[in-house]
């Protein structure tokens, strides 16, 4: 899915390949909480708002499409989520803060895992 933050994909062959055993389900939780694509590149801070590099507080929009993804998940019985690695919705391990690395959940992956969903990066996948 062409949704990252500079309009392209960021694709994952390890997590494609999922797709032969399992039942893929696709979503971008920014573009599904309003964000367009392309758009500024955003970070979490460590109250848990989310700035983008324009200055803008798109935090409400990251809950909207995690709680839209939470659903989606609900809904459809999913009990595991690959997410991308380091986003500030799908971090599941690190995030960026600043601009540092550190270590954190992305809005999206933690919405997710206090849903009880098991969230790993497509890093994980062997």
């Amino acid at each position: 899915m062409r949704c990252n933050h500079r309009g392209g994909a960021s694709p994952s062959e390890k997590a494609m390949r999922l797709r032969e055993e399992f039942r893929v389900i696709a979503v971008c939780p920014e573009t599904v909480g309003g964000l367009p694509t392309p758009r500024p590149a955003a970070q979490r801070n460590a109250d848990g708002r989310v700035i983008a590099e324009d200055g803008s507080d798109v935090t409400l929009a990251y809950r909207r499409g995690a709680d839209a993804t939470v659903e989606l998940a609900r809904v459809s019985g999913a009990r595991q989520a690959v997410l991308k690695a380091r986003s500030p919705s799908c971090g599941c391990h690190q995030i960026y803060s600043g601009e540092s690395l550190v270590d954190g959940e992305g809005i999206t992956a933690e919405a997710l895992r206090r849903a009880g969903v098991e969230c790993m990066s497509e890093e994980d996948l062997g």
